[in-house]
This record gives structure tokens, C-alpha cells and sequence, in this order.
């Protein structure tokens, strides 16, 4: 299967059901946990920056992400009402020129598309060499990993095409790109279903996490 096809495939579910997937950010306190982890990365967060995977643009509007790319255009057409300039696009082939932005950020894109090192190359050059890549995904190790991999088997929408990454298997994938980790935290260890209260991050990469988020720069 092409390149092509395989984003086309990927996304088909992003793009039918953009409300639906939307709407489960709604008053979402998982949403309000990941984005204060992400927030708790001492780092600046510089503009111009672009968010690959873009989606119906929650993360993008909560952190000041002025760009998106996305396969799926009803998500975009989403974003695009909370601000955000979008393009369709996918991330293994950025329709920018090399060193464009100061902030290149991915929230959980990466375990659906269809070449996570191409991916990762094409962050690597658009982005400035002071600047920083941004990665919040699930680690595959958890509770909330092996969630997710129990709904991928039984077929869920969202869910059926993705692949799930250890902490391990992120770090290799960076190093093979060209990133260096500078710093990072971990969040979400309440069990899945029974998230009742805000949470504090802490830092470091936890692979008993549900969430990690890292910032990375340019070797």
C-alpha cells in the first residue's frame, strides 16, 4: 500500500466521526492532566510553531500552536474555528521549508501514522536549531497502554490501525532522527475509568505513566 493510501486509511475514521472524537474533550479532566504536564516541560513556548496532527485543534488552542497540519480535513475545518491556521498535510512529507519553526509539537499523532521515522525526520528539519520538538504520547508499558492495545484488538474505531510505543522504542526512534531528549515528565497514574482529580507531573520518563510528555532538541 502507498504512502498515500495509508494516511487515507488511517484517517477515514478521524474524518467521519471529527464531532464525535471533538467532543470527548469536552470538561475532559484527562485533557486538563495532559495538558498541565506538558505545560510543567521547563521550557519556553516559542513561536513560530506548527502541531503535526493537528486534529479538531484542543491542543493546539490550549498551548498557542499558530499552525496544524492534519490528513483529515473535518478536524481541520474544526481548527480552524479555535484559531488555528491548518493545511492538509501529512507528516511524513511537511509542505515547509527546512528550519521554519521555533516549536514543532506531536500529541499523540504518532501511533497513527503510517512512518513514525519519517515523521520524526521531517519535524527534525523544519525545525530551528534553537528550537524544540514537543512529544506527549501514551507509553505502551502502562495501564493506559495496555487499555488502548485491548481496544485496538477488539477493533474500535479509533483505535484499530494504531501502534503503541514504550518509552524505549520513543527514545530509539528520536536518536535514529537526530533529537536529544532535554527534559521530560510523567502524569496520569490514575487507573483508567477512575480519573477523579487533577494531577501534578513528575519529572522524568515513567513507563508506568499513562502520559509523557518530552521536549527534544536538534543534535
Amino acid at each position: 500500500m502507498s504512502t498515500a493510501g495509508s494516511w487515507r486509511k488511517n484517517s477515514e475514521v478521524f474524518d467521519e466521526r471529527a464531532r464525535e472524537y471533538d467532543s470527548w474533550f469536552d470538561d475532559s479532566l484527562l485533557f486538563a492532566i495532559e495538558t498541565a504536564a506538558i505545560r510543567a516541560l521547563p521550557i519556553h513556548l516559542r513561536e513560530p510553531a506548527l502541531e503535526i496532527g493537528v486534529g479538531p485543534g484542543r491542543f493546539g488552542e490550549a498551548l498557542d500552536s499558530g499552525f496544524g497540519i492534519d490528513p483529515a480535513m473535518a478536524p481541520l475545518q474544526i481548527a480552524a474555528t479555535r484559531g488555528i491556521a491548518v493545511c492538509q498535510a501529512i507528516g511524513e512529507a511537511l509542505p515547509f521549508a527546512g528550519r521554519s519553526y521555533a516549536r514543532v509539537s506531536i500529541f499523540f499523532t504518532l501511533c497513527f501514522v503510517q512512518d513514525p521515522a519519517k515523521v520524526l525526520a521531517e519535524a527534525h528539519r523544519v525545525l530551528q536549531e534553537s528550537g524544540h520538538l514537543i512529544l506527549g504520547f501514551v507509553p505502551s508499558t502502562g495501564k493506559w497502554g495496555a487499555t488502548l492495545q485491548q481496544k485496538k484488538e477488539s477493533g474500535h474505531l479509533f483505535y484499530e490501525h494504531a501502534r503503541f510505543f514504550s518509552i524505549k522504542d520513543i527514545n530509539a526512534l528520536l536518536a535514529d532522527q537526530g533529537f536529544t531528549v532535554s527534559s521530560a515528565v510523567s502524569s496520569l497514574y490514575q487507573d483508567p475509568g477512575e480519573v477523579t482529580q487533577q494531577e501534578a507531573a513528575q519529572a522524568g520518563m515513567d513507563e508506568k505513566a499513562g502520559f509523557v510528555a518530552l521536549a527534544a532538541i536538534k543534535n
